[in-house]
């Protein structure tokens, strides 16, 4: 089984940190995930280092989170980088992960400057006027982001837009559905989420589409270039 060199290392270094976050846990406090996990721009807890670690990090709670990510990094990520390179590759995972981040950091912005009235409050003298404030500040300035997610949706809108005829089978569906039908379906539904705020629902739809979004994008630009590769999908 043959996996290209930068997924090989993307997919050590995340298992290497969902391992050392699960190690190095005191009471159930996860100090890993407050140093690496990302925290909004003018959090506190903010450091310089997280828009790029918090690609790296999982819950250590829901498993789930780093298997599927994994999953689809090995997938979509190895077919990407077969045809881009490793340099153009690591290039397109970052640039969508920064993108995804940078969405939810606007997203963010807004929200607070719609319940508050200034986009960035000096939180040390801020003082809430109702619950709704103190929940909306909580949550966006003490809550952290981690997973590479939004990197992921970017491969996955990319190799959807590369390859549209390639037939993914779905959990759920019995049939192999085309990845131009399927995919679509994805960031409709993450919009639908993202927009609906539905309550328990702790997953950041916006980074998701952010990450997607940025794909997007990076395939036109190189699309319009010229590019010989031969592929089995198309």
């Amino acid at each position: 089984m043959y996996i290209p060199p930068v997924v090989k290392n993307l997919l050590i270094i995340n298992i290497l940190f969902f391992i050392g976050t699960l190690v190095f846990n005191a009471n159930d406090t996860y100090p890993l995930v407050q140093w690496f996990a990302v925290y909004y721009f003018d959090s506190p807890s903010f450091k310089i280092w997280q828009p790029i670690t918090y690609m790296f990090m999982h819950s250590p709670i829901d498993y789930l989170h780093i298997i599927f990510n994994m999953f689809a990094l090995y997938s979509f990520g190895s077919i990407l980088e077969q045809r881009w390179g490793a340099k153009k590759f690591l290039i397109f995972y970052f640039i969508t992960g920064l993108g995804a981040l940078g969405l939810q950091w606007a997203v963010q912005s807004i929200e607070i400057y719609n319940q508050i009235g200034h986009f960035i409050p000096d939180i040390n003298k801020y003082i809430p006027k109702n619950q709704a404030e103190i929940g909306l500040i909580r949550d966006i300035y003490f809550g952290p982001m981690l997973g590479a997610s939004g990197a992921i949706f970017g491969l996955l809108v990319g190799f959807g837009m590369l390859y549209p005829n390639a037939e993914l089978l779905i959990m759920f569906i019995p049939i192999p559905v085309k990845a131009k039908y399927i995919i679509p379906v994805y960031i409709v539904i993450e919009l639908v989420l993202g927009v609906g705020k539905f309550q328990g629902d702790s997953v950041a739809h916006y980074a998701h589409l952010g990450g997607a979004l940025i794909g997007f994008i990076l395939v036109k630009i190189w699309k319009d270039k010229k590019d010989t590769f031969y592929t089995l999908y198309e």
